[in-house]
């Protein structure tokens, strides 16, 4: 057996095992035992194609979908969008057996390639347009039953961008959005453009744009054109697309937040740091550069005159009398039980209007089913309906904490008079002390009773317990404390007999005396 010889250059070793291969006549092993080499290489260098394995060739498959393929381009060429699930039931009453993973290969050979579109880099001057849109940010906030969105707004020139979270994509909180980020641009660029979002249009055909008519009242006081995107076009707003997928990748991920103040409070101050003070990677300047020295002055100022942009609602006054506004309910007098009220709130208030007059006004809740009650609204009907309250515990009776709630509630359901019950109780109280009077009420709701004289029997001869008459109080905590000392009576009996007399003696009595008396 010859020794193998050193690996030459790759032109020399192509030469040599051409040589061996067309000369000597070697077969592939004979060469690569010579050379030293793989099989593999020797027969990339030769050109040789590996034998295919036995049973193998180039004959086509016979596969059970051969029979349907006619009705399988039909279908796909009518509905390129129909899945291999679908097909698969559209097949079965054909007499196909087969599986759907074949079926889904053979679709995909077959289903037609989308055509990749081209577009054009829209080009925007200083000042002549900025894009906006929502997005949202899922149930976010710790113990807060509503979703969180972010209020986008995106400079086309320069890249400017105002952020602002909100629990709500209303009318009213989407233009009090508005106005605060033109009042951050201060100014307005000659045309928004937006996506078909419910406050901007409410339809969008190929034929004509149906605008929101208070947003359109709105841009004609700030002094702006309204562009809408066409539907399902996202390269017309990539301007607004990018900042919010920016937003998703840089500022969301790993926050921590308590609230939606401290929300809006850590973007403001990502927004101003780093948003806008970054490198843009598009444009390669930085937007607040580019915003501040050219933007900035091409800007149409902001009308200083106010816009109505409260959420606004009409509802009529349940029986209970709330007004249901936003998922919540807010109360009003009961007196107006079946009026049609106006609703009018802003982010942190709620008013309520019969006609033009406010007759009520709430802290805005931004929960879910939450319920607002003004104590002067309940207190307006127990004053009305005094029965109403019956079966609660009455304050002089507070003592008594939960036995007397318990009792005072099975009282309300017979037909005692619930005032007569209350004085006696009272009564009892003061003169036995609230604890044995409490332990007596206790004693007598487990006989299965309710009534004043069955807790006076329990104090009175069950447990034989004496009065004790509680010092006066007043009410003034300054008076209550004052102490005074015992009088001291013995002064009387040093006193003359004239001074110490009855007034009401017969007058021969005192000349009498007082004969003795000289």
């Amino acid at each position: 057996m010859s020794t193998p010889i050193a690996p030459s250059p790759v032109h020399d070793r192509l030469a040599e095992v051409l040589r061996l291969r067309h000369v000597e006549g070697l077969s592939v092993r004979a060469i690569c035992r010579r050379l030293g080499i793989s099989r593999k290489t020797a027969r990339r260098l030769l050109g040789v194609t590996p034998p295919a394995p036995p049973g193998t060739g180039s004959a086509h498959r016979v596969s059970v979908l051969d029979a349907y393929l006619p009705k399988i381009r039909e279908l796909i060429e009518r509905t390129p969008e129909m899945t291999a699930p679908a097909m698969l039931e559209r097949l079965r009453p054909l007499g196909y057996t087969g599986a759907v993973s074949v079926l889904r290969d053979r679709m995909r050979a077959l289903r037609p390639r989308p055509v990749h579109e081209a577009f054009l880099t829209l080009k925007f001057e200083p000042g002549e347009a900025v894009q906006v849109d929502w997005a949202d940010f899922g149930f976010a906030l710790p113990g807060c039953p509503r979703r969180v969105s972010a209020f986008v707004m995106a400079m086309c020139h320069s890249r400017m961008l105002y952020i602002e979270f909100t629990l709500s994509q209303r009318t009213g909180t989407f233009l009090r959005c508005m106005e605060r980020a033109l009042r951050f641009f201060g100014g307005t660029t000659a045309v928004d453009i937006f996506d078909n979002m419910k406050t901007v249009v409410l339809e969008h055909t190929q034929r004509r744009v149906v605008f929101n008519s208070t947003f359109l009242e709105y841009a004609r006081s700030r002094g702006f054109a309204v562009r809408a995107c066409n539907v399902a076009r996202g390269n017309e707003k990539g301007r607004v697309e990018r900042p919010i997928g920016f937003v998703r990748s840089r500022f969301w991920p790993g926050r921590r937040f308590r609230d939606l103040a401290d929300l809006n409070l850590q973007a403001c101050a990502w927004r101003d740091d780093h948003a806008n003070g970054r490198v843009h990677e598009v444009t390669g300047r930085v937007p607040a550069l580019v915003f501040e020295h050219e933007e900035r002055a091409a800007l149409k100022p902001v009308p200083s005159r106010p816009f109505d942009a409260d959420d606004m609602d009409t509802a009529t006054v349940t029986k209970m009398f709330r007004v249901p506004f936003d998922r919540n309910h807010y109360s009003v007098s009961w007196r107006l039980v079946g009026q049609i009220v106006t609703v009018r709130a802003d982010d942190s208030h709620v008013r309520i209007y019969l006609g033009t007059k406010q007759i009520a006004s709430h802290e805005r809740r931004w929960g879910v089913h939450e319920d607002r009650e003004l104590p002067e609204h309940r207190q307006g009907l127990l004053d009305h309906k005094p029965r109403a309250n019956a079966g609660a515990l009455p304050p002089a009776l507070v003592d008594l904490g939960e036995i007397g709630d318990a009792y005072f509630k099975t009282l309300a359901a017979g037909s005692r008079s619930i005032r007569r019950e209350s004085e006696r109780l009272v009564f009892l109280s003061e003169l036995f002390g609230s604890a044995e009077t409490r332990s007596a009420v206790d004693e007598v709701m487990r006989t299965g009773h309710v009534g004043a004289e069955y807790v006076e029997y329990v104090l009175r001869h069950k447990r034989r317990l004496v009065p004790a008459h509680p010092a006066l109080r007043l009410g003034d905590a300054e008076i209550d404390a004052l102490a005074l000392r015992e009088p001291d009576l013995s002064i009387y009996d040093r006193l003359p007999e004239s001074l110490t007399r009855d007034p009401g003696e017969p007058p021969h009595r005192e000349s009498r005396s007082q004969g003795e008396l000289k």
